[in-house]
C-alpha cells in the first residue's frame, strides 16, 4: 500500500490496520481512512459505472459534493465512500446499475 506514514505538518498517523472486502477480496486499510482512499491506496480506481453511458466512475471531488464515489457498503446502496470511514470487515461493491427502491425490497 502507498500511504504517507509521517507528514512534516500533520505528523505521524495512527496506522492501525483493518481488513475490508471489495467484491469479496480482502484488502488492508487503515483506521480513519475513507473507503474511497483505502480503495485508491490498494490500486482500485474504478468505483462503479455511470448509468447512462456505462462508463467507469472514480473518485472525483473527494468532498461529498458529487456522486462519482457512490458504492454499495454492507448492503446499503449509494454510500458516499469519500465521506465514510472504513470499519473492520466492511463489504464493498461497485454500483453498476440503478439501486432497487426500498419499497420494492420489502
Amino acid at each position: 500500500m502507498n500511504i504517507i506514514e509521517s507528514h512534516p505538518v500533520f505528523g505521524n498517523k495512527n496506522l492501525e490496520q483493518v481488513t475490508i472486502y471489495f467484491e469479496g477480496q480482502p484488502f488492508e486499510a487503515y483506521k480513519n481512512q475513507s473507503i474511497a482512499a483505502a480503495l485508491m491506496t490498494n490500486g482500485i480506481k474504478r468505483l462503479g459505472a455511470s448509468r447512462k453511458n456505462v462508463q467507469a466512475r472514480g473518485l472525483f471531488c473527494s468532498s461529498g459534493r458529487c456522486c462519482s464515489c457512490y458504492m454499495t457498503v454492507n448492503g446499503e446502496d449509494h454510500v458516499q465512500t469519500c465521506m465514510k470511514r472504513v470499519e473492520e470487515g466492511m463489504e464493498i461493491f461497485p454500483n453498476n446499475e440503478d439501486p432497487q427502491i426500498r419499497s420494492e425490497r420489502e
